[in-house]
């Protein structure tokens, strides 16, 4: 028989805290690894954003372009995401691609739109035509007996206008399929004259402003109509009024539902309220304004700097009246606006520059084409220039 012999199995033995250690410090390596690889991702991300926010771009690149075929007149807006056209011809309406969503003939001297929303009102100031639009087209039409003063609408169609003849202003509500729906008088002689209107977003609350110099002195009066259950209760509808005097407010406007702003040649007044509106916050101004421009965040005032030659001075602020915005610039304009992503835009005929809050001049450029309006396509460097004769979706560079 033959002997096996078996080899004899040896134990080794292993320090088990040991090994753990061994495992805890290279997952901890691995995650600094990997930490370090975020942060410096990160960190070139941010640097990246610093970099084009500051930016400046003196030229572009065209994505797409358009052939215009209108005339020099015609105005541009944007409505409801598209682009509103008009003239003393008619209003085109059209996606950024041109594709023609509807058209509305007319003939008027002095077409003026303002739009809510989904609803858009074209009037021929000292004329006797309106024209009540939406996305879908026409839904209604007014004539009036007196000449325009001034319009507004209501994001469900109601239109307030004010018309004025043989020293009477008349204040009219109208619904969408133009009816009217109540009328008022102001005499200028006891009263004084209206010279701007404001509707509410839910057509609740009309704004008038109303300047008397009767006393040998510009006041104002900001007088607030309110149409609802609450106004009822009260003379004329009136649920509040303000006057200011040596002051003059030539323009009014209501920014949200409950918010409106009021642009004095010495102040800026923001009222509040969802049935009486109320004031809640004033700006004093020092210098002479040159213009004024807003939206629903943010409002611009531009006044000439005291250096000799083209130099303005331009200030935004927010609607709590915080300064966001100080900034110089000598570029001759003839329109600055807020764009739709809340850069600013000043323009003339052939020259643009472009702005951010944070004060960085983001494009300038002069164009070989007349200018006539850009809009800000989102976020980014990504625009579209109406420009004559073409219109060109871009990209800066």
């Amino acid at each position: 028989m033959t002997d096996i012999r078996k080899e004899e199995f040896q134990t080794i033995e292993t320090d088990l805290e040991e090994m753990k250690e061994k495992i805890r410090k290279h997952r901890k390596r691995i995650v600094i690894r990997i930490a370090a690889a975020v942060v410096s991702v990160a960190v070139l991300i941010a640097a990246a954003g610093i970099y084009f926010q500051l930016k400046e771009y003196k030229g572009y690149e065209v994505a797409s372009e358009i052939e215009r075929s209108d005339s020099e007149a015609t105005k541009y807006e944007i409505f409801s995401g598209n682009i509103l056209r008009y003239n003393n011809d008619g209003a085109f309406y059209a996606d950024f691609t041109d594709n023609l969503i509807w058209n509305q003939a007319f003939e008027m001297q002095n077409p003026h739109v303002d739009i809510c929303e989904n609803y858009a009102v074209i009037a021929d100031l000292q004329g006797t035509q309106i024209y009540i639009m939406n996305t879908d087209g026409m839904q209604g039409e007014i004539k009036t007996n007196r000449p325009i003063e001034g319009v507004c609408i209501a994001n469900q169609g109601t239109v307030a206008v004010l018309t004025q003849a043989d020293g009477i202003s008349y204040l009219e509500l109208y619904n969408r399929k133009g009816e009217n729906l109540a009328s008022g008088e102001i005499h200028v002689a006891n009263s004084g004259y209206p010279l701007d209107i404001a509707l509410s977003n839910d057509a609740n609350k009309l704004a008038v402003s109303i300047l008397d110099i009767g006393k040998g002195k510009a006041e104002t009066t900001v007088a607030f109509y309110n149409f609802g259950s609450v106004g009822q209760n009260e003379i004329d509808n009136i649920v509040s009024s303000y006057s200011y005097d040596d002051t003059i407010i030539p323009q009014i406007d209501f920014i949200t539902n409950d918010r409106m702003i009021a642009f004095g040649d010495n102040k800026v007044i923001l009222f509040e309220g969802a049935q009486k509106p109320e004031e809640t916050e004033s700006l004093k101004l020092e210098k002479e304004i040159k213009s004024i421009f807003f939206d629903a965040d943010y409002f611009g005032l531009v006044s000439d700097s005291g250096d000799a030659g083209n130099h303005h001075k331009m200030e935004v602020y927010d609607m709590n009246m915080r300064l966001r915005l100080e900034k110089e610039y000598t570029m001759p304009y003839q329109y600055i606006e807020l764009l739709e992503n809340h850069e600013i835009c000043i323009r003339n005929e052939y020259q643009c520059e472009i702005y951010t809050l944070r004060g960085t001049k983001k494009f300038a450029y002069k164009f070989d084409d007349a200018l006539y309006k850009i809009f800000s396509n989102g976020k980014g460097r990504r625009y579209t220039f109406i420009l004559d004769g073409v219109i060109e979706k871009v990209r800066l560079k």
